[in-house]
């Protein structure tokens, strides 16, 4: 074997030196940004002036293109599919919820058309049960990503309720509804409401106060009773005869009274169908209010408590003219006897009637609510004890006081679904009143010369005929 010499090993490190910087430049191109594609490069499909295609889940679309079918696009398989039955037609196919696109090719890769496709659940059913259900009213259902959408307009706010639990209860999910309806007008109902309230009372009192001395020799009895009445819970103003016998004065206390007290109250308010409305005829009485203060001494706070006839209802109004109702009605006065004392000041208690209900009721259909019969009687007697029980004699060392009470209360409420009219059509209670000249007011005792007609009354205008008194 020849050795090598001198000239094989400089032919060899200039192989190596080439290896090397051919691996040198190849790592700088691996590291260089890739150039940009020719200017020649075209879009070929695209989501700009593709058609778009609902479609329902299991549901598809015919389509007829213009030339013979080479290549179909399908972007998400899951949601759309495409089947090409012939050259130039081809079934679209909802599979699943969501969106995708379809493009047609030809054999020179020209597109022949392209589908944005919306794929959602299948919402005819649900259009036909509500168009059955709402013949006269105009309500769509879109589909909104996993949910319905409802849209148009109905004539009750009721209507509108029931197209949404139809929807829910076909979508499987009430969230998954969306309730964009639109109510033409909102219904008004007016409620017509009488208080009636009867208060009978019965008071008897009697009693007998000893006062003076009694003497026997050297012994000497001191007499002095006070029987009090406190069935009121305090003495009522009574009449007082004094008798003297002797050294001792005795005193009869005796009043009886009997009286009867009628509340009548007939509001009308109107509110707007889903709306509140509240009434008050009674006033307002204040009271120290608990707080709590860091200076001495505190700012007193005063607050107020409302008493009288109240009345809070709600309307709703239901198809067919029907009103569902909630209606919370309270009758209070002021109770003196039930009063306290805070921080100095006297607080009146207050009896209070109330009730509060929901019911159905037919435009201008009435309900009876409320009414009761209360009756309530106090007796008490007070006198010295043991002496308070002898027999005939026992009357001068005590009191009789009795009390009793009856309370009658009847609520009658009538709704009405109402509509605006005219303000020709409205009556005021002055319509029709006229001041009385000053001859008619001095000779014939009148205050006014018409109250209570239709057409309105010239108050310039002169009496005429005769007036004055009639003597045969």
């Amino acid at each position: 074997m020849a050795r090598p010499t001198l000239k094989h090993a400089a032919l060899l490190a200039a192989c190596v030196a080439a290896l090397l910087a051919t691996a040198f430049e190849l790592a700088r191109a691996a590291q260089r940004t890739p150039e940009p594609p020719p200017s020649n490069v075209k879009v070929v499909a695209s989501e700009f002036g593709s058609n778009f295609v609902p479609l329902g889940v299991g549901k598809s679309v015919v389509v007829d293109l213009p030339r013979d079918v080479k290549d179909v696009l399908v972007a998400d398989p899951k949601i759309a599919n495409a089947v090409i039955r012939t050259a130039r037609r081809a079934y679209l196919i909802g599979v699943g919820v969501g969106q995708t696109n379809i493009y047609f090719f030809d054999a020179e890769g020209r597109q022949l058309a392209g589908f944005d496709i919306a794929v959602t659940k299948d919402l005819n059913g649900m259009r036909g049960i509500l168009k059955q259900m709402f013949p006269d009213g105009n309500v769509h259902v879109e589909a909104l990503a996993d949910g319905v959408m409802l849209s148009g307009l109905v004539t009750r706010p009721a209507e509108a309720q029931q197209a949404f639990d139809i929807a829910a209860r076909l979508a499987g999910d009430p969230t998954k509804v969306v309730n964009n309806i639109v109510v033409r007008g909102r219904d008004q109902v007016m409620i017509h409401v009488t208080f009636a309230e009867v208060q009978r009372d019965i008071i008897k009192q009697f009693g007998i106060n000893l006062s003076g001395t009694v003497g026997l020799g050297s012994s000497v009895l001191n007499i002095n009773t006070n029987n009090p009445f406190s069935a009121n819970g305090g003495p009522l103003s009574s009449t007082a005869i004094a008798g003297t016998f002797q050294s001792v004065t005795a005193t009869v206390q005796a009043m009886e009274r009997a009286g009867v007290t009628r509340i009548l109250a007939e509001p009308t308010l109107t509110a707007i169908s889903g709306e509140r409305a509240n009434f008050l005829a009674g006033g307002k009485f204040p009271f120290p209010s608990v707080t709590s203060c860091t200076t001495t001494p505190c700012p007193p706070i005063i607050a107020f408590e409302n008493f009288g006839v109240s009345l809070t209802f709600s309307p709703v109004v239901l198809s067919d003219g029907r009103i569902s109702l909630n209606v919370l009605t309270e009758v209070s006065e002021l109770a003196p006897e039930n009063s306290v004392t805070v921080a100095g000041t006297t607080v009146p208690g207050l009896n209070v009637r109330r009730a509060e209900t929901t019911v159905e009721l037919p435009s201008g259909g009435s309900l009876a609510m409320a009414g009761m019969l209360q009756e309530e009687t106090k007796h008490h007697i007070n006198g010295v004890p043991q002496l308070m029980q002898v027999p005939i004699l026992g009357t001068l060392f005590k009191s009789n006081d009795y009390i009793n009470n009856q309370t009658e209360l009847m609520v009658i409420i009538t709704p009405y679904v109402v509509q605006p009219v005219a303000r020709k059509n409205l009556a005021l209670p002055d319509d029709g009143f006229a001041d009385a000249p000053d001859p008619s007011a001095v000779l014939l005792g009148r205050l006014n010369r018409i109250y209570g007609t239709s057409s309105p009354v010239d108050p310039q205008r002169n009496n005429r005929g005769n007036y004055g008194f009639i003597l045969d």
